[in-house]
Formats: structure tokens, sequence, C-alpha cells
């Protein structure tokens, strides 16, 4: 699969997980059942997912959405610039009467669909959510992610088994995980990975997939290091060179089910800082993806400090990218995504 089989070992507290080093080559086929496909993702990663689960809604199972806004968020108030709307109204709005509306976005939603621009949006009713948000989060304030429930809503997920929010209480804005060695739980400081007793990882994947076998204690599989710059067009997109990819044993001769794992602002691997492989190491997806054949899949962006303007390594959930079609099928960040889920759903070589 890799053509450099030299290891670095990834600690998860006591579990070894062995990651290719350094060198990487393209994603192999992997035969996974695409028709069992989902996305999570935090922060920017939440919009993002908010963004890809709709545009792409007949690609997707189900989605989980932490500390972020409903699709369209950024283009809510059309007096605004989406950079405007993007940093006050969805993430941190004086009031309620300023915060986004999750009922009207989906509107807006179905115009598109109309359009030809995303997906039909009657796919949407099909699907099952998970939505979580911070009591403490400060930089997403709960208001805009209660937003995201509204718009599942108005698509049709009106049953508290299809769609779920949860409030975390005394969490920051991060992950929320099951591990006492992560930052506490009410900050919202890097890693923006935090110890709340509750892994929202499992949550979201139970959701979506129904019941699950618990979380292995130690890892079967590999984090593949793959080229990502193979899947992106253009020269805007802030995404990395490399992307990565936890394939858990039975994966590699069984065809398994995929999720993708959207980090946010401040966490791919190319970040400077504190943050390297903490996001695809530690943030408990591996672990219930390995009792449970799924594929995980973490695609990556970086900072940009020239063009396009990204110095915090967001994912474009307001237009650096490319102003007219971020939020469409023609965006060119959900498009490499996409190229990398049909790459793994093709035919083992």
């Amino acid at each position: 699969m890799m053509k450099k089989l030299a290891c670095v070992l990834a600690i998860y507290g006591t579990l070894q997980v062995p990651v290719f080093a350094d060198e990487s080559s393209n994603l192999s086929p992997m035969g996974a059942d695409l028709t069992q496909t989902s996305v999570s993702g935090l922060s920017s990663g939440a919009f993002m997912t908010a963004q890809i689960h709709s545009a792409y809604s007949g690609s997707f199972i189900g989605a989980g959405v932490m500390a972020g806004g409903p699709y369209l968020c950024s283009k809510m108030y059309k007096f605004n610039a989406n950079m405007t709307n993007a940093m006050n109204t969805c993430m941190n709005p004086l009031n309620e009467y300023v915060a986004p509306d999750g009922k009207k976005l989906f509107n807006e939603a179905k115009k598109l669909a109309h359009e030809g621009k995303i997906d039909p949006i009657e796919n949407l009713s099909k699907q099952r959510v998970m939505v979580f948000s911070g009591g403490k989060d400060s930089t997403v304030k709960p208001m805009v992610v209660e937003q995201v429930v509204k718009y599942y809503e108005a698509a049709g997920l009106k049953a508290k088994d299809t769609v779920k929010y949860q409030e975390i209480s005394n969490a920051g804005h991060a992950i929320t995980v099951d591990n006492q060695d992560a930052t506490q739980c009410e900050l919202s400081q890097s890693p923006y990975i935090n110890s709340c007793g509750i892994s929202e990882a499992k949550e979201i994947l139970q959701q979506i997939y129904g019941e699950l076998k618990p979380p292995v204690e130690t890892l079967t599989g590999n984090i593949v290091r793959f080229n990502q710059k193979e899947f992106i067009k253009g020269n805007r997109s802030s995404m990395s060179d490399d992307a990565f990819a936890y394939v858990p044993k039975t994966c590699e001769t069984e065809s398994c089910r995929v999720h993708v794992a959207i980090h946010g602002c401040h966490q791919g691997y190319n970040q400077e800082g504190v943050i390297n492989d903490n996001y695809y190491t530690k943030t408990g997806y591996n672990q219930i993806a390995d009792a449970n054949k799924i594929i995980v899949l973490y695609p990556q962006a970086q900072p940009s400090k020239d063009i396009p303007f990204n110095p915090k390594g967001c994912w474009d959930f307001w237009g650096y990218s490319d102003a007219d079609h971020f939020y469409t099928k023609d965006a060119p960040q959900m498009q490499a995504i996409m190229g990398m889920i049909k790459r793994l759903g093709e035919a083992r070589n």
C-alpha cells in the first residue's frame, strides 16, 4: 500500500498505533461500501460537515456536527459580507435575534437544490444526525449550534431518534473524549480535545449506524498517510499535500463503511503548535471504528497567510477558496473530499 514501510508509533494513552512516516503515496482503493458513508466535524470542520452533508446528501447516510453552525450560515444576512457573517452571526452573535435561522437557511438550500447546485434536499429526510455544543463554548455559542437542529428538523428529521442534540454543560470549544489525559473539559485551547467523560466520536457513530460494538482497547490497523494533493483542483484550497486514513485490519480484506472526520481550525497536522497527529490519533474515532469495520478518513486543511488568506487553517465556510461556489458541489474542498471517498470505494488492485 505504501512505498515506505518504516513506521513510527503514535501513542494514544497506552495504545500503540503504527503510523507510516515521512513519505506518502496515492490513496489505495479499498473496496469500501460507499452506501454507508457518513461525516462529522468540529468547529470549521463542523461547518464543512454541514456543507458537504447538504451539497452531497445523496452520498451520505448521516452526520455529526460539533460546535458548528448550519449549512449556508455565512450567507444568512445578504447585506453582510460572508466573512462578517462567519465571524459574528455564525460564531458569536449578540443574541438570538441576530443568530442564524436554521429554518430560513433550509429554505435557501431548497432553492439551490432546485437549481441543481446541490443534491436533492429530500435526501436529508432519510438521514441520522448528532449535534453537540459546549455550555462554556464562547467561540461558537450554543445558540448557533442549536440552529443546526432547526435546519434538520425543517428537512424532515423531527423524531428524537433521527436528530439528537446534546449540550455538554461544562465543555469548552473542543471535541470531547473519555480520556483523563486530555485537556480540562471547560477550556478552549489547543489541541481542542477535552476530557469531559464522553466520547463524541463514539456517540456520533452510534447515532448514525445504530448500536455498535464497544471501542477496542488495542488497535489492529494502520494509519495511512497518503497524497491528498492529487484530489485538489486549483491553488486556493488551503489543503495540505498529505492527509490520513485509519484502516482497521479487517478492512484490508473486507468491505467496510467510511466515516469522514474533519478537524477544526488550528487542528491540521501541518499547523504550527502542539496539534501534530492528535486529531487523527486521539479523538476516539479509531477505537470505535476498529471494532465496527469503519475506515476513518481524515482530510487536512492548513494555514495560508497569502492567497487564500486562511491563517488559522480553517475549512472554508465563507468563501476564501471560491466565493461563488464554496457551498455548492463545485466547491474545491468538497470536491477533493468526495474524490477521496470515491477512491476508497473502488475495487482493490
